[in-house]
């Protein structure tokens, strides 16, 4: 129930975000219920193996590498899901992906206030 409902939140606002940035193309509230579910499952399996394997990177950039993982799994995904969900290049990716951050990071933040 709980990543049912996370997954609705991650699609909202992505539909949101897509509107916002003119860069950042989605059809439709299932195509970002899509996207929220690649993204879930590339965080989840690939983005460790990212983070490990630059690891000197991340280091030398005092974390700031992280984005640019982050936007590389922004642009895996458009790559997967095609033509219904479409980044624009690189820095679009890069702003996509530090909106949704921000706005996921402020949502659990409330979450664990209120609990």
């Amino acid at each position: 129930m709980r990543i049912l409902l996370r997954l609705l939140i991650s699609s909202a606002v992505i539909l949101v975000t897509a509107y916002i940035l003119p860069g950042v193309h989605v059809d439709s509230i299932w195509t970002a219920l899509l996207v929220a579910v690649v993204l879930a499952l590339l965080n989840f399996f690939l983005r460790p193996l990212l983070v490990i394997l630059t690891i000197p990177f991340t280091i030398i950039t005092l974390g700031l590498f992280l984005l640019v993982i982050n936007a590389v799994i922004i642009l895996i995904a458009d790559h997967l899901i095609g033509q219904r969900f479409e980044v624009d290049g690189f820095w679009w990716a890069l702003l996509f992906s530090l909106i949704i951050s921000f706005v996921n990071s402020l949502i659990n933040v409330r979450k664990k206030q209120s609990s």
